[in-house]
């Protein structure tokens, strides 16, 4: 295939060094359009037929919650990992889990930074699914922006607005960049065609159009920090949209994760080379592979649970608000006395007893090894959720340094 135009460069000064900064031309790929081969296109049918799965397995289990609320969570942990947030599910779910009296204890950078990941998607979420709420728009995703960058790292780079100053990505300075995005005064075109691709009627399928609109989110860079998660984000709220998926169960991020450096290459390929069909490939193989995978997790976390609800149903000793208790451990896999005293609405003792009886039974774990401020967690189900959400040791110590490097670099974004 002969090689596509996708944008233009235009020379402009930063810090005193001239660079080129890229201006992508709109969606969809022209001249030639997107080659939708036959490979491709059985890419598309098992990338679709795979998230028909993945919303079936959803429906059919007794509780849909259960998944919304730990893919959600997973699927954020993993976003954030990959701009280099040194937080896991378990830092997260601790977090949540603690009391008012100790949450700040739980509570690092890192792990508010996945906070504001969850409340952003659920802001996004419930914007537009509200008839009052905001549409998908750019306006929909600055107010998101606004939230995921509220009170961390980047919350001095304009959370919630468009850049008015140069950014890059990689390097120490402009000139030794990576990448640099188009200049301030070309986003309002840029971002004005990517949001009417949004709602523009199109024969590429809509699987493909995600892939398109994700990349075309990467390539404008519209923001000085957290273009990484809200493209990510991005995703996550057109799959819903588009009816492709009916609640938010695909953590696709975490196929980024696994082949990071082929992500940022196939994104730089399209700015380069135009390959955008390289891009939506990997892109729909990540769908394929994850979807999957996700129907395999909530099958097996589904099935755990209901082998654990028979144990604790057969122990001699069982009570009713530990059976309660169980029921409630999939939304809270990680429990103190306090937290049982708030979630059950009884007394300390009663709690106390709750936990004594499923922890006897072989459900939950004593986590602290303490006498007194203890937590237990579901140790078992806690163990299947958080696949491929751990920290990789050999990337943590550069994850750190690059944090550092980037937090000197006034405008280097750091995703």
């Amino acid at each position: 295939m002969p090689k596509r135009t996708t944008g233009r460069y235009e020379r402009i000064s930063v810090a005193g060094e001239e660079v080129a900064a890229f201006v992508p031309v709109p969606l969809p790929p022209k001249k030639p359009a997107l080659a939708m081969d036959d490979a491709l296109a059985a890419r598309v049918r098992a990338a679709e037929h795979a998230l028909v799965r993945l919303d079936l397995a959803g429906e059919i289990v007794p509780s849909l919650d259960w998944f919304v609320y730990a893919f959600v969570r997973k699927e954020a942990v993993v976003s954030s990992q990959i701009e280099g947030t040194q937080a896991t599910l378990v830092d997260l779910l601790n977090f949540e889990a603690a009391t008012d009296l100790n949450r700040n204890a739980n509570m690092t950078a890192d792990v508010e930074e996945i906070c504001n990941y969850v409340e952003a998607l659920s802001f996004a979420r419930a914007q537009l699914a509200s008839p009052k709420g905001l549409p998908l728009s750019m306006r929909l995703l600055n107010e998101t922006h606004r939230r995921l960058l509220r009170g961390v790292r980047g919350a001095d780079k304009e959370p919630g607005s468009i850049r008015r100053s140069q950014n890059w990505i990689g390097g120490t300075r402009p000139g030794n960049a990576a990448y640099v995005p188009a200049p301030p005064h070309a986003l309002g075109d840029a971002l004005s065609a990517l949001e009417k691709y949004m709602h523009a009627s199109d024969a590429l399928p809509a699987l493909v159009r995600t892939g398109l609109l994700h990349v075309q989110f990467e390539t404008i860079h519209p923001y000085l920090d957290g273009n990484g998660r809200i493209g990510r984000l991005l995703i996550t709220l057109l799959l819903e949209r588009w009816s492709l998926l009916s609640k938010p169960l695909l953590y696709v991020s975490l196929f980024f994760k696994r082949h990071r450096a082929e992500y940022y290459r196939l994104l730089d390929a399209v700015r380069k080379d135009g390959d955008f069909e390289a891009w939506i490939s990997f892109f729909l193989e990540g769908v394929t592979t994850i979807a999957d995978e996700a129907v395999a997790s909530a099958r097996e976390l589904f099935a755990l649970v209901a082998a654990d609800r028979a144990r604790v149903l057969s122990h001699a000793e069982i009570s009713v608000t530990a059976l309660r208790l169980f029921e409630l451990l999939p939304r809270h896999p990680i429990v103190s006395v306090a937290s049982v005293m708030k979630l059950l609405e009884t007394t300390k003792p009663t709690a106390g007893r709750s936990i004594e009886l499923l922890v006897s039974a072989g459900v939950l774990v004593e986590a602290t090894g303490k006498k007194r401020d203890r937590s237990f967690t579901y140790q078992a189900y806690l163990e299947a959720l958080r696949v491929g959400t751990e920290l990789e040791p050999a990337r943590a110590g550069v994850a750190a340094a690059a944090r550092g490097v980037l937090s000197r670099g006034a405008h280097a974004d750091s995703g």
